[in-house]
């Protein structure tokens, strides 16, 4: 064989395997901010109409034992390094505009991974990991390019957060202030930001596009609910007033969800795409930050250790998974989907550093066997003084937050009749048109078992009761998700083991980076927007009326 035919064969084996080989997927995240597990369609309630969300939902696998944890930084710290927070210093409280650190330097984030597979990446939303100096935000973070908010929360029509007494516009285009989208609601921005991405997008490249809503997180105090006035008027039959109004930032929400779906089946890109959704954490219920949340039936709401503030509302969704149109109960934690995603895209994930506390559950998902995870750290705050762990289907508590004052069950439950459910929503939804033309979405007869096995159903009966401020509580979560029986007393070998299992937790902890309030930061002094106020300190002594901002 002469030397030109085998170079001819070679180069004909070559191109086999490439085109033969499918491209690496798109992936969209979709994250919502406080959304409780209560609050969609798919888990039981017919109050608020998500028909989008539950179209996918019901097409991909929902994930009944999916967890986050039990407020918002520490969860988006989780999701972009794939490690406890305890493991990072950010397991306590939120990250406050005005504190000097952010998410640590040195820790490798998702986008970063997967830039060194030819992604491109987008953020459209919620940041909130840090921005004391550019360093620290997205656009140094591996993302490509950054339409939203740096941190916690802000007013969805004016963009100033109100935060330590002290306020300011906090809405970016890359580094710049985007002044130009005041008035626009934010839900709004991340949907024609997102739509344009993919619009935009070369289908040569992957796309990694990371959706961070602001809702339905309360907003400022003149105003904590902002929605739509035409929305909030067409959610008559939601009561009381506050919960109409979350009803309708939801909503908007959900209809965001179809104009993405409805963008990605136009450019062509749906049959390889894989779509997650999540709540960063568990709802905050009516009175509790001024929001009108529901975690029913499960226990306590956001900032807790209850299964109401850290068994999240989630899904996967995409024609890459053949066991799909089920009900998982496989336990997944949200520091998961960076190995996940990573192995989806076909990352060599045997070389991602082995002080990772997520697991690559991917094969998993694919083909519905159980996950390798038997253990989730919800969270260890020593500052709080509150610890909680779940090893199989026994979970403890050591300790809670706010005194206990949030460690009951709140409602609404919301109209939980079966045939109150409006499943031609879903299936005349964009996301269900575009969902049917691809023949995958479920039947209606298939969608009413999904929707009850998604259904969590308790005795409405406390059998034993347990006050963790005194002493620790144990709970079988797979028997008793809503927390009713405390087997503390009856199981006392397998709580020393859990406590035993927290404390060697604990060792490996980290102390958490909070770190004072620097009252240079106060946004009057940076023309009242919350400003990178780190890369400009040599030009502000804090007494100035106004800063310089020579470094932008």
């Amino acid at each position: 064989m002469t030397l030109v035919v085998i170079a001819v064969l070679i180069l004909a084996f070559t191109i086999v395997l490439v085109t033969s080989s499918k491209p690496p997927p798109n992936i969209i995240f979709i994250l919502a901010d406080d959304l409780g597990w209560n609050d969609v369609g798919f888990h039981g309630s017919a109050q608020i109409p998500t028909p989008n969300l539950d179209a996918l939902a019901y097409s991909g696998i929902i994930l009944n034992r999916y967890y986050v944890t039990p407020i918002c930084t520490p969860s988006r710290a989780a999701l972009m390094t794939g490690r406890y927070p305890i493991h990072t210093g950010m397991q306590h409280a939120v990250l406050y505009g005005m504190e000097p650190r952010g998410l640590p330097l040195e820790e490798k984030l998702l986008p970063e991974y997967l830039r060194e597979l030819g992604y491109k990446n987008h953020i459209v939303g919620k940041w909130h990991l840090g921005h004391y100096t550019r360093r620290y935000t997205p656009l140094e973070r591996g993302f490509d390019s950054h339409v939203g908010f740096w941190t916690g929360h802000h007013h969805m029509f004016d963009h100033s957060a109100v935060e330590t007494e002290t306020w300011g516009l906090d809405m970016r285009r890359g580094y710049d202030v985007a002044y130009d989208l005041h008035g626009k609601y934010t839900t709004h921005v991340i949907r024609d930001e997102a739509v344009a991405r993919i619009g935009n997008h070369s289908i040569g490249d992957p796309l990694f596009l990371y959706v961070a809503h602001a809702a339905v997180h309360s907003a400022n105090p003149y105003d904590f609910l902002p929605a739509p006035d035409v929305t909030v008027a067409g959610l008559e039959h939601v009561e009381p007033y506050p919960r109409r109004k979350f009803a309708a930032m939801l909503s908007e929400l959900d209809e965001s969800v179809g104009a993405i779906v409805e963008a990605l089946k136009i450019k062509g890109m749906l049959d390889n795409t894989i779509i997650v959704f999540s709540s960063d954490n568990g709802g905050p219920a009516e009175g509790f930050n001024s929001n009108a949340a529901s975690n029913w039936p499960l226990r306590g709401v956001k900032n807790t250790l209850w299964e109401g503030g850290v068994r999240a509302a989630g899904f996967i969704w995409s024609p890459l998974i053949a066991e799909s149109r089920r009900v998982s109960q496989q336990m997944i934690h949200i520091s998961d989907w960076l190995p996940t995603l990573l192995d989806a895209a076909g990352y060599n994930v045997e070389t991602l550093p082995k002080t990772l506390d997520g697991i690559n559950v991917w094969k998993s998902l694919l083909n519905g066997n159980s996950t390798e995870r038997r253990e989730i750290l919800h969270n260890i705050d020593d500052i709080w003084g509150s610890a909680a762990l779940t090893v199989n289907n026994w979970k403890i508590l050591k300790g809670t937050n706010y005194k206990g004052q949030w460690d009951n069950w709140y409602g609404p439950p919301g109209d939980r009749d079966p045939e109150a459910y409006n499943i031609t929503a879903v299936q005349h939804c964009p996301t269900g048109k575009a969902l049917s033309e691809m023949n995958l979405l479920p039947t209606e007869a298939t969608i009413r078992n999904l929707r009850l096995n998604a259904t969590v159903h308790c005795s409405k009966e406390v059998r034993a009761t347990c006050n963790p401020l005194e002493q620790p509580c144990l709970y079988d979560v797979l028997q008793d998700p809503c927390e009713l029986d405390n087997l503390a007393e009856r199981f006392p070998a397998i709580l020393d083991s859990m406590l035993k299992k927290l404390d060697a937790y604990n060792a490996t902890a980290v102390p958490p980076g909070n770190l004072a309030l620097d009252t240079r930061g106060d946004p009057r002094f940076w023309g009242y927007t919350w400003h990178n106020f780190g890369d400009d300190l040599e030009h502000c002594d804090g007494g100035e009326e106004e800063c310089s901002t020579q470094s932008l």
